[in-house]
């Protein structure tokens, strides 16, 4: 039975959404005709050198640089991300788990370099980001789609996407079983427009009403607190055996 009071509901947030986009002047009417990319084939000369591949992927996976996540996973299988730390298990002076990192005296963390990215890229480990900056801004918006109607909930999230010509990436999960969508911004901005945005676009008529979660997933940076994080696994897995991997840097 439908729930017409939400359906309500769901309008009229889209038609608000829908005034926000034009206030802005943002055009989210689908083209009257498919706009047509021509594909070029790039010259050996122009493919780019182990710096330029660490350099356009670093355009596009913005955030914090200060601290990153890293990827770890138990004997028993469990697995999960943590801030990358100078001092874990180190004899002496890590603690765990006895005391958990957020508590630890010794906590030191580690940047973001070029050679976290590199090791990433060449499936050596698995990081992620903090989007959110210290001044509630973020350059792009990553859309996590793991409930059970998933394969639907990520192909209405990218159609709404092409009828409002928003770019946007899609990628299968890890596990196999969810999707992630990264939506690019050319420039910063605040993140609370940023979730408006992804807002806007689930509950365009095509969308329904999905399951999903987005990073950054608040608005406001919080002190001392490091924010939720966003899984690079758009590159993480071991897709070249030489240099940072063609495909995913081809497909960037």
């Amino acid at each position: 039975m439908i729930d017409t009071s939400l359906v309500a509901k769901l309008r009229a947030e889209n038609a608000r959404l829908v005034a926000l986009l034009d206030a802005h002047g943002i055009d989210w009417r689908p083209p009257a005709e498919p706009v047509k990319i021509a594909i070029v084939q790039a010259e050996q000369s122009q493919q780019l050198d182990t710096e330029g591949k660490l350099a356009l992927f670093r355009s596009l996976f913005r955030g914090r640089t200060d601290v990153y996540p890293i990827r770890w996973e138990s004997k028993a299988g469990k697995s999960g991300y943590a801030p990358a730390c100078a001092n874990e298990w180190r004899p002496g002076v890590c603690e765990k788990p006895r005391i958990k990192c957020g508590d630890c005296g010794n906590r030191q963390l580690l940047p973001l370099t070029d050679e976290v990215i590199y090791r990433h890229l060449a499936g050596e480990v698995v990081v992620g980001i903090y989007p959110l900056l210290s001044d509630d801004t973020c350059y792009f918006l990553a859309v996590d789609f793991d409930e059970a109607e998933w394969r639907d909930d990520s192909k209405a999230f990218v159609q709404s996407c092409h009828e409002l010509n928003v770019p946007v990436a899609l990628e299968i999960s890890r596990s196999g079983q969810g999707a992630h969508g990264w939506i690019f911004f050319e420039r910063i901005v605040p993140a609370c427009d940023a979730r408006r945005l992804g807002a806007a676009i689930s509950v365009m008529p095509v969308s329904a009403p999905a399951s999903w979660r987005s990073a950054p997933m608040i608005d406001c940076f919080q002190i001392r607190t490091i924010c939720p994080k966003a899984a690079l696994e758009i590159s993480s897995r071991s897709l070249y055996k030489s240099g940072p991997g063609p495909k995913t840097i081809a497909f960037l």
